[in-house]
């Protein structure tokens, strides 16, 4: 099977939630078969939950659809580097690449801060392709901030 990239996906997901007022942020998983078995944005404002990231969501879906609790063979897309919590349920789901947008410095938990798949009790670590679609990953969350602060 030739390589296909979703990010565009998670893009797409990433402007609805944008224009939900979310932070922009968008996930997508796709099977071993190269099908999207869940996508989301994130939603923590409208479910008041702060769990509610793309990348939770888009696993959450993707286990449904499975009926499974592990997403053995799938990747997940995401606009932004996962934090800490997501980072951890990537593994706990046995993701099997993680391909994501923009860096987090502020608050990344793979290539910056916890670095979760670094550490001696992670389980599973995922192969990790950072960099994808970077410059649009990053200017949504640019023109979502400087929007908020008045220009």
């Amino acid at each position: 099977m030739d390589f296909k990239s979703h990010m565009e996906a998670a893009l797409s997901e990433a402007r609805a939630a944008a224009k939900r007022g979310e932070v922009p942020v968008g996930a997508v998983v796709v099977s071993p078969a190269g099908d999207v078995i869940g996508s989301a944005g994130n939603r923590t404002r409208a479910e008041n939950d702060p769990t509610a990231h793309a990348e939770m969501l888009a696993i959450r879906a993707a286990c449904a659809h499975l009926g499974s609790e592990r997403l053995i063979g799938c990747a997940l897309y995401v606009t932004l580097e996962p934090c800490p919590m997501c980072a951890g349920a990537i593994s706990a789901a046995r993701i099997d690449r993680l391909y994501y947008g923009a860096s987090d410095p502020k608050s990344g938990g793979v290539a910056q801060g916890a670095r979760v798949f670094a550490h001696p009790q992670c389980h599973h670590v995922p192969d990790v392709f950072d960099g994808i679609a970077e410059q649009a990953a990053a200017a949504l969350l640019r023109d979502f901030f400087a929007a908020k602060r008045g220009g």
